[in-house]
Order: structure tokens, then C-alpha cells, then sequence
């Protein structure tokens, strides 16, 4: 399917989540995960227990400052498929260097920086630990949990949401932002509009059920990986913990918008990716594997998978093709360092 480049294409993706710097550290990883108890692929949010080692990152080793946030990082992915100024990003950044360093990261990407900026708070920051191919994430969300609903009320981004034909919500975004991320999705199903929402991490089903489940009723798209489903299934008390059942319940699951079909996407690596249409279908589509030798790094390899079937969808592919522009996203992220794409533009779709 060729994309369409004509300027006045209409079709925009409206993303929110939580602008993060991702601080990226390969030399002395292990020895953090000790320190700080971290487990080697995880993602957590950072308790008063974490709080030093930002500062001792910054100060003894030699990271790698990359922009991040699941939900900025699946922006970008989307903007990597879809014409130029189709994608717009929202959350909450400090006014500091942070933010300037993820504004530039976006404009070089094509995504539209809609930031809600608060003074005297800084950009948060993700420190991204990394040994062999697995990755832990540590979250400090400062400036990102302050996110408020009356930036979304602006006149400025309540334009930008009804010119939007599709929407992407990050579940991190749910540990403060619910009633954020239910304006927009009311929005959403009331237009008749498509909501996509990722369950980003283990921890937001297990300790965040209340919002997933006030959410999930509103989203047209679910995207999760086999431990973030596995999570949702023990929250919700569901015995069969296999991707494709879990699948077929978010799918089946009652839903604002009936008028279409929820589709669930539930990714295993390097293994089948099962996909659920409504109570209709489940259907597994096998992933090409990388060498071992080729994989760089696994971070934001799902965000880039969310961000090319997304793209796919708001061109109009059929999901096989959806699947397979994510599954190109995916590999080409985890050959890079941290959460990017290749540059020159590769053609994935």
C-alpha cells in the first residue's frame, strides 16, 4: 500500500503519555541492579529508594541520553510510516534542557510537540539499564505526573484533538492521568473516532486495574506483551493465561463504541503475535527472528511495534499488513541503541 503524501491528507494521530529522558547505561548495569534491587526486564516507577541513582549515573558513568516515553516513543514510530505532520504528542515537561533535547528529538522525527509545560519541575527522566538483551526500566516521572486536564481544555489542543482521527494512550499515563485520558477517550467513542491503549508494563493491570478497566471500555485497540497479558489475566482472576485467550477476553470485553469490532494485539518477542477481532477471530502471525548477534538493544521495541500497526491502521491497511509494519518497526528498533529508527527512512510499508 502506498502512503499517501498529498498535504492535505487528513487522517492525524493525537498520542499522550509521559515525556521521559531515557538515560541509558550498558558499563556497571549489573552492579545498579544490586544495588538498587532492580530486576534485569522490568519497569517500575521509582520509590524514595531509587531516587540516587539518576545523580549517580550522571556523575560515574557515561550514559546515553536518548528521548523517551513509551507513549512519545510509539509517536515516533507511527510518524516514521505516516506523512509528514500527521502525529501530534502531548504530556507534561519542565521547562529545562530535558525538554528541549526531546522538542528536537520530535521536530527531527515529525512529531508535533504539544507539550503542557510546568514551571519549577523537571523533565522527567527513565534510567535504562541494560545487560545482554534484557532491560530494566526506572521511572521518575516528576514534571509528567502533573499532566492536567485543562491542557487539554486549551483552545490550542482542543483543536489539535478534533482534527485527530485516532488516538494512542500509554498506560503508564494511567498511574496519574486517568481522567486526562478518559477526555479523551470519550471524545473518541463519541465521534466515532479510534482509541488505541497499550497496558505498557506488568505493573499498571496489576496495580492500576481500576483505571485499565475504566478505560478499556473506550479503547478500539489493545496492545500488550505476553507478561503485561499475563498480569492482566491474574488481576481479573482468569485461569488460562495463554496470549490468545487473554486476547479473545479483552477483545469480547462490553464496549462503548459497539459499532466496531476492539482489536487485540498481544506481542511474545521473538514469538507468534496473536491478534483478536471482537469475539469474531484470533489468528497468530509468526515473527521473522533476528540473529542473536544483530540485537543492539530491546528497549522501546514494543512502543515501535504499537507505533507501526498503528500507522499501518490510520492508512487504512488490513491488519496482516498492520502486524507486519510492526513487526519491521520492532526489529529495526532493537538493531539500534535505546528507542530509535534508522535514519535515512526505511521503506516498511
Amino acid at each position: 500500500m502506498a502512503i499517501n503524501n498529498n498535504l492535505e491528507y487528513k487522517s492525524k494521530l493525537f498520542a499522550i503519555g509521559n515525556p521521559l529522558l531515557d538515560i541509558s547505561v550498558t558499563e556497571g548495569a549489573q552492579q545498579l541492579l544490586e544495588q538498587y534491587k532492580l530486576k534485569a526486564n522490568d519497569a517500575i516507577l521509582a520509590g524514595e529508594e531509587h531516587q540516587p541513582i539518576y545523580e549517580q549515573v550522571r556523575t560515574t558513568l557515561s550514559p546515553l541520553y536518548l528521548a523517551g516515553g513509551a507513549g512519545q516513543n510509539t509517536a515516533r514510530a507511527a510518524s516514521y510510516v505516516l506523512p509528514e505532520g500527521s502525529v501530534v504528542y502531548t504530556g507534561a515537561v519542565g521547562n529545562d534542557n530535558f525538554a528541549k533535547t526531546l522538542r528536537e528529538a520530535n521536530e527531527k522525527e515529525g512529531v508535533e510537540s504539544a507539550y503542557q509545560v510546568v514551571e519549577g519541575t523537571s523533565t522527567g527522566a527513565c534510567c535504562v539499564l541494560i545487560t545482554g538483551h534484557d532491560r530494566s526500566l526506572c521511572t521518575n516521572l516528576a514534571a509528567a505526573e502533573k499532566f492536567t486536564v485543562d491542557h487539554l481544555r486549551s483552545a490550542e489542543i482542543k483543536q489539535k484533538i478534533e482534527e485527530a482521527s485516532h488516538f494512542y494512550i500509554g498506560g503508564f499515563f494511567l498511574t496519574h492521568g486517568l481522567e486526562s485520558a478518559l477526555e479523551v477517550a470519550k471524545h473518541s467513542a463519541s465521534a466515532d473516532k479510534t482509541l488505541a491503549f497499550n497496558l505498557s508494563a506488568p505493573f499498571i493491570p496489576q496495580f492500576f486495574k481500576d483505571q485499565v478497566d475504566q478505560l478499556i471500555p473506550y479503547a478500539d485497540i489493545v496492545f500488550g506483551n505476553e507478561s503485561e497479558a499475563e498480569a492482566y489475566a491474574q488481576s481479573h482472576g482468569i485461569a488460562d493465561t495463554s496470549a490468545k485467550n487473554i486476547a479473545q477476553h479483552i477483545a469480547s470485553l462490553p464496549k462503548t463504541n459497539s459499532g466496531k469490532d476492539r482489536i487485540v494485539v498481544i506481542t511474545q518477542g521473538a514469538q507468534e503475535t496473536v491478534v483478536a477481532i471482537g469475539t469474531k477471530s484470533v489468528t497468530s502471525y509468526p515473527v521473522t527472528p533476528l540473529a542473536k548477534d544483530a540485537i543492539v538493544d530491546t528497549n522501546g521495541a514494543g512502543d515501535a511495534t504499537a507505533g507501526g500497526f498503528v500507522a499501518a491502521f490510520v492508512l487504512g491497511s488490513p491488519i496482516p499488513e498492520c502486524v507486519e509494519v510492526g513487526h519491521k518497526l520492532g526489529a529495526m528498533c532493537i538493531q539500534q541503541n535505546g528507542p530509535q529508527l534508522p535514519y535515512p527512512k526505511q521503506k516498511v510499508l
